[in-house]
């Protein structure tokens, strides 16, 4: 894969490489002699808490072709579908920002127990699993040592091992941080772009952590020092010692401003709405099952409206295939054959209402994840088609679609009204496909976090379909873009990595794959 963040600065050189950052470079200068300044933690944690969002895939980019949210048809204004992956990216950077937050908090504060050290924490255990999720094995142990810029590898049992450590600390932590009377009240006003409370981070970390322990259950039952499904349990079992999110007011969500504007406005891409098409993948397990979903994230395709059917019509959504190559697709969708995203959602404004803040964790996921848990016996009197509806419905919330709302459709552009349909949740939950049944319920579950992740969490789509094969994503066809036609999992190590730390990159890939970086080879994550 093309290097998707960061140019790459290696993954051992990047702890002494010089990096921009959102307010200008907030690492000591090696050019002068006698540095007396301290640069304020707020200011570094809100070089972090922004660089977390660059980590993820904004909307209408290149990670929802991958996630099979989207298709694109025009290459010139959104870029290709291919999954012919190279060269990843990565997040130490973030690590390194991490250690100077620590430095900078205890020459303010004098301790080493205040909130940026428990943030840390979450940021180091994020940061790294976002590299080794991708990757396989990385440098963690000795990553950070400016005195050793050949690091060696360490296996992703041990990354996730002390990851999850990590977090638990930084749970613990902030659990010392407030008290009732002080739970509710904003971390960093400053250095915090979420604006987020001591408890609503809290929340954010064992949240995180769920979705990590869920992320490991092909080795659930084979690595017993990760307790994998006790740790599951022991969160879900005290709310108080591991409180999580509750509702989607706890999203750890971007806002987007007049400053930081909507993706497709600020690279100026909206006037193009007819260069994507959306997924012929989501609209399997969305249209196919009347829901209402559709109405608020896509429109009918042109060429159906035309023919004489209605919005309300589920059928003249029509999606891509993200496996047909880009040559044959219909340029520009000028015959309107396939369907696009809703323009007043995402085209319409910069700001405001309309652009939807973007969601890197939330209580949707988590509701399914609970319910995924369950279904597999992690966790006992906890019924799994409960937590599945509340999936559901924390997502339908995040759309604010309620039964009986009326929405007004429109064109590709938004010049032409499409009329109105009417929101019937109760009928599609009634769907024998969606209504919850034991005998189908993980693919339900699975497919329907799938759906709760429409231009939302980054990569998560990706790899609940790499770790489960659920849904059934769309490869064998030339547009996937690898020589076998089939979609890749993993990408190739950092080349500066090859440059650098050969020895231990070559060890890493002979410890792991025979000694290829094939992006085809499975790591240990879900062997």
């Amino acid at each position: 894969m093309k290097n998707i963040k960061h140019h790459l600065l290696g993954l051992a050189l990047i702890v002494t490489a010089a990096s921009g950052c959102q307010k200008g470079d907030l690492l000591s200068n090696p050019n002068v002699a006698a540095e007396t300044s301290t640069v304020p933690a707020s200011l570094i944690l809100n070089n972090i808490t922004a660089n977390l969002m660059r980590e993820e895939e904004p909307v209408i980019s290149t990670v929802y072709r991958y996630n099979q949210n989207i298709v694109s048809n025009y290459p010139y204004y959104f870029g290709s579908n291919s999954y012919n992956w190279s060269n990843s990216g990565h997040t130490y950077d973030i690590i390194r920002y991490c250690s100077k937050l620590e430095e900078q908090a205890q020459k303010q504060y004098g301790n080493t127990t205040n909130v940026y050290f428990a943030l840390s924490k979450f940021f180091r255990a994020y940061a790294f699993i976002w590299t080794s999720q991708r990757l396989g094995d990385i440098p963690m142990s000795q990553a950070g040592d400016v005195n050793n810029l050949t690091p060696v590898y360490d296996k992703q049992h041990d990354v996730y091992k002390n990851c999850l450590a990590l977090l638990d600390t930084a749970n613990t932590m902030l659990g010392n941080l407030y008290s009732a009377s002080t739970a509710n009240n904003k971390v960093d006003a400053t250095g915090d772009i979420y604006g987020l409370t001591y408890l609503q981070w809290r929340k954010v970390v064992n949240t995180y952590k769920l979705r990590v322990l869920i992320s490991l259950s092909k080795r659930a039952d084979d690595n017993a020092d990760l307790n994998i499904k006790a740790q599951f349990a022991a969160i879900i079992a005290d709310p108080v010692k591991y409180p999580v999110m509750t509702a989607n007011s706890d999203n750890l969500n971007y806002k987007y401003t007049t400053v930081t504007l909507y993706p497709p406005n600020r690279s100026g891409n909206a006037p193009y709405n007819n260069c994507e098409n959306v997924s012929q993948t989501f609209y399997n397990v969305t249209a196919a099952y009347k829901d209402p979903r559709v109405f608020a994230l896509t429109i009918p395709a042109a060429a159906q409206i035309a023919g004489g059917k209605t919005a309300a019509d589920f059928t003249a959504y029509v999606g891509e295939d993200n496996a047909k190559s880009q040559g044959i697709m219909s340029s520009f969708s000028a015959d309107g054959k396939y369907s696009n995203l809703s323009y007043s959602r995402y085209m319409s404004s910069a700001t405001g209402a309309n652009a939807e803040p973007y969601i890197i964790l939330g209580y949707p996921e988590l509701c399914f994840n609970i319910a995924e848990a369950a279904y597999r016996g992690w966790i006992t009197g906890v019924d799994p088609a409960t937590w599945y509806n509340k999936g559901i419905d924390a997502s339908m919330d995040v759309y604010a679609l309620t039964q009986g709302k009326v929405l007004n459709m429109s064109s590709v552009d938004g010049t032409t009204s499409y009329g109105t349909v009417t929101v019937d949740i109760a009928t599609f939950k009634a769907n024998a496909n969606v209504f919850y049944t034991p005998a189908n319920g993980l693919t339900q579950i699975l497919t329907q976090k799938y759906v709760a992740f429409f231009m939302n969490s980054g990569y998560e789509s990706y790899y609940n379909w790499r770790r489960t094969g659920i849904p059934t994503f769309s490869q064998g066809g030339d547009g996937i873009g690898t020589a076998n036609k089939q979609i890749p999992l993993r990408w190739q190590y950092p080349q500066s990595e090859i440059s650098y730390n050969n020895t231990n990159y070559a060890a890493a890939l002979s410890s792991q794959f025979g000694g290829s970086d094939d992006i085809m080879a499975k790591m240990w994550l879900i062997k």
